[in-house]
């Protein structure tokens, strides 16, 4: 069930006299009730024990180019198949984020997933509460559906030791907190955005978290949407650019922590504006964790303009979904035309989450590509946004 604010209570009189008031008892949640604090989970004898992190020593090769064939192109526009059984569907706003309640990922149709990578790729992300048939093996095998798996280069995998194209999230109450070390803009990215072909479809799934209220939620922020914001000259001026992704920085947090780097780091030059292949439109590419430069400008222009763009991706908050995660709910999306922030402040909850992805296509900019805004203005018949500035009335709220 999604969070809701509203606290259920039942009412009970425990007086016949017509002029006593009737008293209420109320959801322990609400006698417990602490501004700002929750209960920290007791983990002893810890379920997911072997999904704990683990860095091994290992090397693997350069990755080569493989052939992907997206999914997304053999969905039902209806998405039929994959809301046969759903009890609930509805989206978080205009630009982003679909919410499916009755679906259960473990036993889709391959038609339904295929109508699931094309919601995918429309919504950017969509989530899925209490999927507790969907464990690691399942959540494997739906990534495998949709391309190779991804293993990467760096970070954490389960230390059950036969697992390297899954990727941990884990924080527990002996984690140092991490906010000192970067500036909140620097959070948001794309993953591995450096590889020659970095991932199309990923999934999340929370084992452990914070009880509600508690933090540790995730932020994404549409590239569509980033697209669609800026100017037309400012579209058709960073449509002619590239940028570079590193994982450079990567690599050296990871041996500043004496942790090994399984593949040599790279820098992979990609479109700063590139399409997605399902839905046709054009989104941003761009990251502040892993963009370094814009090749073919100078330096000042290239850094003033990622300024701008991580300004753009990080503050407009009518592409941003924030979604506050329950124990066994999932979060699938598409690292093509998103970005995604974690958050901080959870402290000292565990929180513990596994994510599988798959590798995409080579990010390109088709000629035909549209852009989202406008095609669905079109559709609709919703009135064009004004981009000029000018004409514009006092904003209240």
């Amino acid at each position: 069930m999604a969070p809701s604010l509203e606290v259920p209570y039942e009412e009970t009189s425990v007086n016949l006299n017509h002029n006593s008031v009737p008293t209420k008892s109320f959801h322990p949640s609400v006698s417990s009730y602490v501004p700002g604090r929750t209960v920290v989970e007791n983990h002893d004898n810890y379920e997911y024990d072997d999904l704990k992190p683990s860095f091994p020593d290992k090397q693997w090769p350069a990755l080569e180019e493989v052939l992907y064939n997206d999914k997304g192109l053999l969905g039902d526009p209806s998405f039929k198949n994959l809301l046969a059984n759903a009890t609930d569907v509805f989206d978080s706003n205009p630009k982003i984020g679909t919410e499916i309640h009755g679906v259960d990922l473990a036993n889709l149709s391959d038609v339904a997933k295929n109508d699931l990578a094309l919601l995918i790729a429309t919504r950017g992300v969509v989530f899925f509460r209490n999927q507790k048939n969907f464990d690691l093996d399942a959540q494997r095998k739906l990534g495998a559906y949709y391309g190779s798996l991804h293993k990467h280069a760096t970070t954490a995998v389960p230390k059950r030791g036969d697992l390297d194209d899954v990727h941990v999230v884990y924080t527990d109450e002996k984690s140092k907190d991490q906010r000192a070390m970067f500036t909140p803009t620097f959070l948001w990215h794309s993953d591995v955005t450096y590889e020659l072909q970095p991932p199309s479809y990923t999934s999340l799934k929370v084992l452990t978290g914070p009880p509600r209220g508690g933090g540790g939620d995730t932020l994404w922020s549409s590239q569509y949407a980033a697209y669609d914001a800026l100017s037309a000259p400012m579209q058709k001026y960073l449509e002619s650019l590239t940028a570079l992704h590193s994982s450079h920085i990567q690599a050296e947090g990871s041996k500043a922590l004496s942790r090994t780097v399984r593949r040599e780091p790279i820098v992979t030059e990609h479109p700063l504006i590139r399409s997605n292949p399902v839905t046709g439109w054009k989104s941003l590419f761009f990251n502040p964790g892993f963009v370094t430069k814009i090749v073919g400008i100078p330096k000042v222009e290239s850094d003033v303009i990622i300024s701008y763009l991580n300004e753009v991706v990080t503050t407009t908050q009518e592409m941003h979904v924030r979604f506050q995660w329950g124990k066994d709910d999932v979060a699938f999306w598409d690292n093509r035309s998103t970005n995604h922030s974690a958050s901080f402040g959870f402290a000292p909850h565990r929180r513990h989450a596994v994510r599988v992805c798959c590798q995409g296509e080579r990010p390109a900019l088709s000629p035909n590509a549209t852009s989202q805004e406008e095609d669905l203005a079109k559709k609709y018949g919703l009135p064009v946004v004004n981009k000029d500035g000018s004409g514009q009335s006092n904003y209240n709220d």
